[in-house]
């Protein structure tokens, strides 16, 4: 009889604890009889031409998995490729696999005698490893580990993604000595994390690290402008100068530039065109979101005959591959040995592809198609809930302007005066999307302007 064979897959952006998976898994693999081999560059290979085993794969052994879950980055590497239909995500927003790409990954793991699959990745990843499940008719086991600091696939509850924790810790530190050499220096930092479709991982840095101010993609409607986010960023500075300090950090999310308008829109904003990646998004990497907000806030504080020094700072490449924290690394072996557990489980009626959970501390499988977004065909994404408990309380933390600001005569007139508007023109101004951005629940209202603070 053939022996069983586990293929390994890691797809999209890199993120801290992959190798923690991969070694957890090709463990208990390999000590359950199963051969197991690694694939490089996610599916890059395996669907496109020239696929050749000895160059893109290799088999994996214990003696070298066993300490590689201390290390960032991934021994397999990684690729944003797919096997999505990129000529249709041209024309519909209904995704649909590229029969050729997926029949090709099909048939070459079939030939190197893989009939379970372990995919590490985010969203589109699980779009692809959903597409394999489905076009291996159930001659390929294929479980799903999700992977990601943006913290947002559909996992239950406040589940968090691998890798989010420490992006965060990474994150927060990095803020905090931005905070400090803000107050130094007596400049504000303009930061921008990543955050494609969430907030996440903005969020929970800018609460970590205290800074002045985070703004993230579900607090602003999709007609948003740069004058808007502008406006809130702008609203926080003069507060801030109104209590005394010329100084602050804003972490936005980069997830806010999708606010602006589409792959069109975004190019007829920046006067080039932006591309886009290979799951048909538009690269944000090259939407300059923290320079066109210091070049619109420079402009507007030069027009009062003001000064302020504004620095403009990209949040992001140096999380990916750090090293993962104690967090990460139990939650990264708990993933890859449950995800083995899955692939190997004959006791329970489970469907060819499933993506692995960890709820209460037990192991739970969630079907595929319980993650599919039926008017995209997409993986369902997770966003961050402008009505919880934990975005209230970050917000409560930081100085921005807020309803109550304009309900108070005082607070109003002194913020006019610090803008060198009058009452009416302030309110003109700021009111419209400060009270459109606001969503701190009565219970937990956000603090009005304290003078002399």
């Amino acid at each position: 009889m053939k022996q069983p064979t586990m293929g390994i897959i890691v797809g999209g952006g890199p993120a801290p604890g992959i190798n923690g998976v991969i070694g957890a898994a090709a463990i208990e693999a390999i000590n359950n009889g199963l051969k197991v081999i690694g694939f490089y560059d996610g599916f890059q290979h395996l669907a496109g031409d020239g696929f050749d085993p000895t160059e893109h794969s290799r088999e994996l052994q214990i003696k070298e998995m066993g300490r590689i879950h201390f290390d960032g980055g991934s021994v397999l590497r990684t690729s944003r490729a797919n096997v999505l239909d990129k000529e249709k995500l041209k024309t519909s927003m209904v995704v649909q696999p590229d029969r050729t790409r997926t029949e090709r990954v099909v048939e070459r793991l079939r030939g190197l005698g893989v009939t379970h699959l372990l995919t590490i990745g985010g969203d589109d990843t699980a779009l692809s490893a959903r597409f394999v499940a489905e076009g291996s008719a159930g001659r390929i086991r294929v479980v799903h580990v999700p992977k990601t600091i943006d913290n947002d696939l559909p996992l239950p509850g406040d589940i968090p993604t691998f890798g989010f924790n420490t992006a965060r810790h990474v994150g927060s530190e990095i803020v905090a000595n931005l905070m400090e050499d803000s107050r130094t220096t007596r400049r504000w930092y303009v930061v921008v994390t990543m955050g494609r479709n969430a907030g996440f991982l903005a969020l929970g840095i800018g609460k970590c690290a205290g800074a002045t101010l985070t703004m993230i993609p579900e607090e602003f409607p999709n007609s948003t402008t740069i004058k808007d986010i502008a406006d809130v960023v702008e609203g926080a500075m003069l507060k801030r100068r109104m209590m005394g300090r010329p100084d602050g950090v804003a972490v936005l999310a980069e997830g806010l530039a999708h606010k602006l308008g589409d792959v069109e829109e975004l190019s007829r904003l920046l006067g080039r065109n932006v591309p886009v990646d290979a799951a048909g998004h538009p690269r944000l990497s090259e939407v300059p979101l923290a320079q066109l907000l210091k070049d619109e806030l420079q402009r507007r504080f030069a027009e009062r005959g003001d000064s302020i020094t504004i620095v403009a700072h990209l949040l992001g490449y140096e999380l990916r591959c750090a090293r993962p924290t104690t967090s990460d690394l139990g939650y990264t072996r708990d993933l890859g040995h449950g995800g083995v557990r899955l692939l190997l489980d004959s006791t329970r009626d489970l469907p060819p592809g499933v993506m692995v959970t960890l709820q209460n501390g037990n192991l739970v499988p969630v079907a595929f198609e319980d993650m599919v977004d039926p008017k995209t065909n997409r993986t369902r994404i997770r966003t961050v809930d402008l009505d919880s408990y934990t975005y209230s309380v970050a917000r409560a933390y930081m100085i921005r302007l807020e309803p109550s600001d304009f309900d108070s005569p005082t607070a109003l007139s002194a913020l006019a005066a610090e803008a060198r508007m009058s009452t009416k023109q302030f309110r003109e101004r700021y009111e419209r999307v400060v009270r459109s951005t606001s969503h701190v629940g009565a219970e937990h209202p956000a603090c009005p302007v304290v003078l002399n603070a």
